[in-house]
């Protein structure tokens, strides 16, 4: 399994591949976003995860994000010293799928790797189209469609709704959710959280957002898609 590690300090990076090759994973470590997006270009379809900086001295964390999703689609955890609201959903909404504040234990970070592997690895329910009211999910080419038109989901968005799509007619409390969706706790997983994914999936797929019949509150309990 390899990793990407982009990291200013070098103190921290140090310590950080020496830990992962530890745990039996090859590590490929940058200082930079000038650096780490060259050896994207050379080595991406090798990469299996990628841990990243917010903060570089020629870009950030954010940038390199943007860079890999609009290549591939794997795995990205943010390392960084800025944990409020904004930082996290931003981080998120760009597909990154975890996000840690340092400083952290470096067993926290292992476990939360491993999670995210986890989750990435873990095969879809179901391979065949998924349907809920006129919106159309295709599991295998990660596609979601609205009356024909293809809708962009952020990768949080895409799985949040197939957790619906596997459920139909089942009442899913903010707790499952939430469990599905980050299989472990974290500072930032909260109800504010998943209020955020519960808006922006209603504001894409939705007739009316604000009365929405696809994904519906079922007050006291959480939410419920189809009948």
């Amino acid at each position: 399994m390899k990793l990407l590690l982009v990291e200013d300090d070098r103190t921290i990076a140090s310590g950080l591949d020496s830990s992962l090759k530890q745990e039996a994973f090859e590590t490929v470590v940058c200082h930079d976003a000038t650096t780490a997006m060259e050896l994207i270009d050379q080595q991406l379809d090798s990469i299996d995860m990628c841990l990243f900086d917010l903060q570089l001295p020629d870009g950030s964390g954010y940038d390199l994000c943007a860079y890999v999703k609009k290549q591939k689609d794997i795995p990205i955890i943010f390392l960084t010293a800025y944990d409020d609201e904004v930082n996290v959903v931003m981080g998120l909404d760009m597909g990154a799928d975890d996000y840690i504040t340092k400083p952290f234990r470096l067993r926290e970070l292992i476990s939360r790797i491993k999670s995210v592997l986890r989750r990435y690895h873990r095969p879809i329910q179901s391979q065949n189209l998924l349907t809920i009211g006129d919106v159309h999910i295709h599991p295998i080419q990660g596609k979601v469609y609205k009356n024909g038109k293809e809708v962009l989901l952020t990768t949080l968005e895409y799985r949040l709704l197939l957790i619906f799509a596997n459920h139909i007619g089942q009442v899913l409390t903010r707790a499952q959710l939430l469990d599905r969706i980050w299989d472990m706790a974290g500072d930032f997983v909260n109800d504010n959280t998943l209020t955020v994914y519960i808006k922006r999936l209603r504001e894409k797929l939705e007739d009316d957002p604000q009365r929405p019949t696809l994904i519906k509150t079922v007050r006291g309990m959480g939410y419920k898609v189809g009948d």
